[in-house]
């Protein structure tokens, strides 16, 4: 495989893997999973069982786990066609899945901003026309 083909792979494999971790970790659907490893990372009795449990609570911690997964289902490797390869590929495919995971969390902040003042402001405008009237 090309260079360029690898660097293509490399920003489309980090789009799934940014995806599978950020609902793990944050989305409604696992909420109750997500509560149970929050309180089992809190209240372990060993080290062992808190950062075991706090590895399903972090998006940056888990993504190295799904991507270990994907470089299994891929065979996806950079640079090197060896084990190199996969190691380099793994750590790139984890910055790259975090950078996707920024982006979205500030896109995602933005539209919750702008909901809470559209609400504000609605709210202001209906209290100027009650006092109006």
């Amino acid at each position: 495989m090309t260079i360029s083909h690898q660097i293509y792979w490399l920003f489309l494999l980090a789009l799934p893997i940014a995806s599978v971790a950020w609902t793990v970790t944050h989305e409604e659907v696992f909420r109750e999973p997500r509560d149970y490893c929050i309180r089992n990372s809190h209240e372990g009795k060993t080290i062992w069982k808190r950062k075991f449990f706090y590895l399903f609570t972090c998006e940056y911690c888990f993504s190295h786990y799904i991507v270990i997964a994907f470089l299994i289902l891929t065979q996806y490797h950079l640079l090197f066609d060896d084990w190199r390869g996969y190691i380099i590929a793994g750590f790139a495919l984890v910055w790259i899945a975090n950078a996707y995971m920024s982006l979205y969390a500030l896109l995602r902040q933005g539209i919750v901003k702008e909901k809470t003042e559209i609400k504000v402001l609605k709210k202001q405008t209906d209290e100027t026309h009650m006092d109006d009237s």
